[in-house]
């Protein structure tokens, strides 16, 4: 078992390597074992690119014959893209194949096990799974409930609050804490916002490669930068193919309640959703972005909107960027909910995880209630 732990670890590190780059894919790593050697590693880099496991395959030659391989998640068992891992495990004449955890996609979930029992491969399952779960979070809520994993992103002084009553928000954080924001980005499959807060900060919500910190440019080189899909809630058609954000030709998309007729660029997509009490429906807008394929969103948002996501249960995770300053009562509050008179009707969170950056507190917190996705 410590042996298996020992190289599965391996196995995640690799995995890990791909977080820029493989939505809407999971993230995958394969190490192969033989005489207590490894002679062969590979990783998932991107979609349409081979599997971690035929990079490994590869490496090891056949030296793979007889040998341990390591996975971070269930080998396929059909034909995509790519051809089926199960099949390429098998026609090595592999013995043993240890893996972290079941793929939820309906089309593997289990069948690529059994495809391996069948052909008489030993296999060993659940070495690690909560890590290996843990790096493919989106995926796994997508497979499992059909919709994103939601993280919700805001920067606040020590009292609570993201603007000044001026309205002037810019800049909060530190430079680092910004930094940082680019790699949250990078990792996101989409980042959604509103209009409001798009025409007020004359946002682009792109990723600068050259903003990333050197040791995440060291291994994400610039000719692969992935820009994450653009989601702008525009309820009531504030943003027009003039404004800075649809300048930028990459993908984005504009949710509406009914079509404006502006000609729009061909990077631009407009998704009608409907009103619920005179707001987006939510619940359905992400059930529309988990059957586009997009894994994760990070959303940078105002009072209002954060408040309201958070109110109804719709994030899985907080993300505060908390600034040592002190903006006075009259300032604009982390997010806008409703008055709570009783301490049992409060929102509760957990601490996740704290981390300093520079001068600021990175605090990740998530909420003990989540939306039910039915």
């Amino acid at each position: 078992m410590l042996k298996d732990n020992f190289y599965m670890m391996k196995a995640i590190k690799l995995a890990k390597i791909g977080i820029y780059t493989t939505t809407p894919n999971p993230n995958v790593g394969c190490v192969i074992v033989k005489n207590d050697k490894i002679i062969g590693t590979g990783y998932h880099f991107q979609t349409g690119k081979a599997h971690a496991e035929i990079y490994a395959l590869k490496m090891a030659g056949i030296n793979a014959k007889g040998s341990t391989v390591y996975i971070t998640l269930e080998p396929c068992n059909y034909n995509n893209n790519t051809p089926a891992c199960c099949i390429a495990l098998i026609k090595a004449q592999v013995h043993r194949v240890v893996i972290a955890t079941k793929d939820p996609n309906p089309k593997v979930n289990g069948q690529g096990l059994e495809t391996l029992i069948k052909s008489g491969i030993k296999i060993t399952h659940n070495i690690l799974a909560k890590e290996a779960k843990k790096i493919n979070h989106g995926f796994f809520q997508r497979m499992l409930y059909g919709v994103p994993y939601i993280t919700l992103k805001l920067a606040s002084s020590l009292d609570g609050k993201i603007a000044l009553c001026n309205g002037i928000s810019k800049w909060i954080s530190c430079k680092k804490s910004r930094q940082d924001v680019y790699k949250l980005r990078a990792q996101s499959s989409a980042i959604l916002s509103t209009s409001q807060t798009v025409i007020k900060d004359n946002a682009t919500l792109i990723v600068h490669w050259h903003k990333l910190s050197k040791n995440i440019k060291s291994q994400y080189p610039k000719k692969y930068l992935r820009q994450p899909i653009r989601i702008i809630l525009d309820r009531t058609n504030k943003i027009t193919p003039f404004h800075k954000i649809i300048t930028i030709p990459e993908k984005i998309i504009l949710i509406k309640s009914k079509y404006n007729i502006n000609i729009w660029p061909k990077h631009v997509q407009q998704i009608i959703v409907p009103l619920n009490k005179g707001y987006f429906d939510i619940k359905y807008l992400f059930k529309i972005l988990g059957k586009m394929n997009i894994n994760n969103i990070l959303i940078e948002a105002g009072s209002i909107l954060s408040g309201f996501l958070i109110l109804n249960n719709f994030i899985n995770e907080l993300i505060i960027y908390m600034t040592p300053k002190l903006f006075g009562h009259n300032a604009l509050n982390l997010c806008n909910i409703k008055k709570i008179n009783n301490i049992n009707n409060v929102l509760h969170f957990n601490f996740h995880k704290i981390k300093m950056i520079s001068k600021d507190l990175k605090l990740i917190l998530r909420p003990t209630k989540t939306q039910i996705w039915t």
